[in-house]
């Protein structure tokens, strides 16, 4: 009888997750490079969380993507955590080693750079203040990698003002909080401009915050992808501002994880925005 190598299984958790674009990302990433594996989404509820995570090993998973409402919750079940997931606060990309140990990462950070620098290549943190609109577990990724990356000072608003200031009291006196209702003061002279939260995304209410103040020198960020061009992003558009969509940033913080998985690092090109776009 032939011994057959195990297939790896990869994917993604979350509730609700029908909505994920992740698999059709590495679905593209495993035909394009002829590897046999497979990644598919997982519906898990939270009270099944570590059940399911013990499990998965045994049935041949090697790791997963994470994403809400699980990616806090995990840093708990994990065996180690690196750096950045403890500083973020979450993880998104989880291996499952071979001596049974879960270990948990965050790359949201690094995927919110790498898009900047792919589609923005003039941009820079360190040159002027960032606002950060938001203040949950995607505003702690970018707000580590900004102030990885140099930023002077970070403005941070929230619509729950107790959120924002959560953050200042984790990253220090480089965050600067303001009132939701005085969002709008935060953008001047600001050189990067990041929308965090949900608003704008298909379904919710539109990101409606006052841009007089916003320079035309500005890059401003999106991470919401549904739709790929927002109110917001198409106001600052107008308003001259390069602006930089949230696609970008769910495919590069993909691919570190492909490649601990399946041992092969992807190309984030527009092969591969044009797959998770199912076009």
């Amino acid at each position: 009888m032939t011994d057959h190598p195990r297939i790896p299984l990869a994917g993604v958790i979350g509730s609700p997750i029908a909505h994920s674009r992740s698999p059709l990302l590495h679905g593209h990433w495993l035909r394009t490079y002829g590897i046999k594996g497979h990644y598919i989404p997982m519906d898990v509820a939270t009270e099944d969380l570590q059940q399911v995570l013990a499990a998965l090993p045994r049935a041949g998973f090697v790791g997963c993507n994470v994403t809400i409402p699980h990616k806090v919750s995990v840093l708990a079940l994990a065996d180690m955590v690196t750096d950045r997931a403890a500083l973020i606060g979450a993880a998104n990309t989880l291996v499952f080693r071979a001596d049974g140990k879960i270990h948990a990462d965050n790359t949201d950070g690094y995927g919110f750079i790498a898009n900047l620098n792919q589609y923005a290549p003039n941009w820079s943190a360190s040159t002027a203040p960032a606002a950060v609109i938001g203040a949950g577990g995607a505003a702690r990724a970018v707000i580590a990698s900004l102030l990885e990356a140099g930023a002077p000072e970070i403005r941070v608003s929230n619509r729950t003002r107790a959120r924002a200031d959560t953050l200042r009291a984790e990253f220090g006196a480089r965050v600067q909080i303001y009132d939701w209702v005085q969002a709008g003061n935060m953008l001047e002279d600001a050189r990067t401009v990041v929308n965090t939260s949900a608003l704008g995304m298909q379904g919710k209410p539109d990101l409606r915050i006052p841009l007089d103040a916003l320079s035309r020198h500005a890059t401003v960020v999106d991470l919401v992808y549904t739709p790929l061009k927002t109110h917001f992003l198409a106001e600052a558009e107008a308003a001259g501002c390069t602006v930089v969509d949230g696609l970008g940033m769910l495919i590069h913080q993909a691919a570190p994880g492909f490649e601990r998985w399946f041992g092969l690092r992807p190309e984030v090109d527009e092969a591969a925005r044009a797959a998770v776009l199912g076009v």
